[in-house]
C-alpha cells in the first residue's frame, strides 16, 4: 500500500468514530424518551453516568495501552479485537430487548456502559496511532486533513441521515445500518494502520503518569486551548436552534441550512489548512484559525435573515476546518517532545487525558446556555419570547464565544513548542524522579 493510500485508509476510521458518536449524542435520548416513553429524569441520570464513566475511562485505557506489548504492537490488537463488538454494542442501543420504563432504563444504562468501554478502547487506540504513523509536519498535515474530511462526512451522516433512515426502516434497522457502516470503515482503517513494535516498557505507574502529563507545560497550554475551542464549537451546535427560532424567526429546517453551510465549507477547507500548516507551522496556523473563526462569529450579533446567517455559517466553517486539522497535530508535537525528555512514548496517556478534559466542554456549554437563557428572561414553552431573549441568544453565539476564543488565543500564544525548534531546556532527555526511564 502506497503512502497516500495508507493515509486515506487510516483516515477512513474517523468516519466511523464520528458516525457513532454523533448519532448517539443526537438521538439516543430522543429515542428512549420520545419513542419508548422512558422517564426523561431516568435517562438524564443514565447520560450523566455515561459522561463520568467515559471521561474516567480515557486516561485509564490510554495508560493500559501505553504499557501493552504484543508482537502486533500496542494499539492495533485493541482495534482489531474491539471494532466488531463496538459496532454490535452500538446496534443494541437501538434494539431494546425489554418492555416497561424502568426495565428499559436499566437496559439503556447497561448497553451504554458497554458501548462506552468499547468506544474508548477502540477509538483511543485508533487516534493514538496518528503521531507514530506520521512523523513530519507535512505528513501530519496531509493525514489530518483526510481524517477530518472523513470526520465531517461521518458527522453529516450521523445527524442528517438518521431521521431519514429511522423514518423509512425504523430505529432498530437504522442502528444495524450504522453499525455495519462503522465496522466496514474501521476494517478499512485497520488495513492502513501500521505500528512500530516496541520492546521497551513504559515504567510509570498510573498516578505518576498522570502527574508527569499534567506537569508538561506544552500539554497544559495545549489542552486548555483545545478545551476552549471545543467549548465554542459545542456552543455553536447547541445554540443554532435557539438562534434560528428566536433571532431569525425561521422553522427548524433552517438549522440544517446553517449547520450544513458550516460543514460543507469545512470539508474542502481542511486541505487548505493542511497546506497553511506545512508552510507556517502548527502554532502560527492555529492562531490564524482562531482569528478567522472569531471574525466569522461576529455577524451572528446582528444578521436578521437566513441567507446571511448561512453565509456567516460558511465563514465559521473556514475557521472550524483549521481547528479540526490543527489540534491533533499540536498534540502530536507535545507527545514527540515528551518522548525526547522522558524516553517514553505515551500517546495513550496524552490522548486519554486530553479526552478526559475536553469532554467537559459539553457540560460547560449546557451551563452557559442555561445561564444566558434564564438571565435573558426565557420562558420555556412560550410561543412569544421577550426581546431580551433575542439579545441573549445573539450574545450566546457571537459574544460569549469571542471571549472564550480570546482566552484560547492566549493559551496558544504561550504554547512553548515551535515547528522545528526544541526548547533550550528540553533539548536533551531529562532524568525523572520516581520510576526509572526505560
Amino acid at each position: 500500500m502506497t503512502g497516500r493510500a495508507r493515509m486515506l485508509a487510516y483516515g477512513a476510521g474517523n468516519l466511523s468514530v464520528n458516525l457513532l458518536a454523533q448519532a448517539f449524542a443526537t438521538f439516543a435520548t430522543f429515542y428512549y424518551v420520545d419513542h419508548l416513553g422512558v422517564d426523561p429524569a431516568l435517562i438524564g441520570v443514565a447520560m450523566v453516568i455515561h459522561g463520568i464513566v467515559n471521561a474516567l475511562l480515557n486516561p485509564l485505557v490510554g495508560h493500559v495501552s501505553d504499557r501493552t506489548r504484543t508482537r502486533w504492537g500496542r494499539r492495533v490488537p485493541y482495534i482489531a479485537i474491539g471494532m466488531a463488538p463496538l459496532a454490535a454494542a452500538f446496534t443494541m442501543i437501538w434494539i431494546p430487548l425489554v418492555d416497561g420504563g424502568t426495565a428499559r432504563f436499566w437496559y439503556f444504562l447497561i448497553a451504554v456502559l458497554v458501548y462506552d468501554v468499547l468506544f474508548v478502547v477502540v477509538v483511543l487506540n485508533y487516534v493514538a496511532l496518528f503521531p507514530e504513523m506520521f512523523t513530519t509536519i507535512a505528513e501530519r498535515a496531509a493525514a489530518a486533513s483526510w481524517r477530518q474530511m472523513f470526520a465531517i462526512v461521518g458527522m453529516i451522516v450521523g445527524v442528517a441521515a438518521a431521521p431519514v433512515l429511522y423514518g423509512l426502516i425504523g430505529w432498530p434497522a437504522m442502528g444495524v445500518s450504522f453499525g455495519v457502516v462503522a465496522l466496514a470503515f474501521f476494517a478499512l482503517s485497520l488495513r492502513g494502520s501500521v505500528e512500530r513494535v516496541r520492546t521497551e516498557r513504559e515504567s510509570f505507574g498510573f498516578l505518576t503518569a498522570i502527574r508527569y502529563t499534567l506537569a508538561n507545560r506544552a500539554f497544559v497550554t495545549y489542552v486548555l486551548g483545545s478545551f476552549l475551542l471545543q467549548l465554542t464549537f459545542a456552543l455553536l451546535q447547541a445554540g443554532i436552534p435557539f438562534f434560528t427560532k428566536y433571532a431569525l424567526g425561521e422553522p427548524d429546517s433552517a438549522n440544517t441550512v446553517i449547520l450544513g453551510a458550516v460543514f460543507v465549507t469545512a470539508i474542502p477547507l481542511v486541505y487548505v489548512w493542511s497546506r497553511v500548516t506545512t508552510r507556517i507551522g502548527p502554532r502560527r496556523a492555529v492562531l490564524a484559525a482562531i482569528i478567522v473563526y472569531g471574525v466569522a462569529l461576529v455577524p451572528f450579533l446582528f444578521v436578521g435573515g437566513l441567507v446571511l446567517a448561512a453565509v456567516a455559517g460558511a465563514a465559521v466553517g473556514v475557521g472550524i476546518a483549521g481547528m479540526l486539522v490543527l489540534l491533533e497535530i499540536l498534540l502530536a508535537e507535545v507527545i514527540d517532545d515528551d518522548e525526547r525528555r522522558t524516553g517514553a512514548r505515551r500517546e495513550g496517556m496524552y490522548f486519554g487525558m486530553n479526552g478526559f478534559i475536553v469532554r467537559w466542554a459539553v457540560s460547560l456549554q449546557a451551563v452557559i446556555i442555561s445561564v444566558v437563557l434564564s438571565r435573558s428572561g426565557y420562558q420555556a414553552g412560550a410561543a412569544v419570547q421577550p426581546g431580551s431573549v433575542v439579545t441573549g441568544v445573539r450574545l450566546m453565539l457571537g459574544g460569549v464565544p469571542l471571549i472564550v476564543l480570546a482566552v484560547a488565543f492566549g493559551c496558544f500564544l504561550l504554547y512553548p513548542l515551535r515547528a522545528g525548534v526544541r526548547p533550550v531546556d528540553e533539548s536533551v532527555p531529562v532524568p525523572l524522579p520516581g520510576p526509572p526511564a526505560p
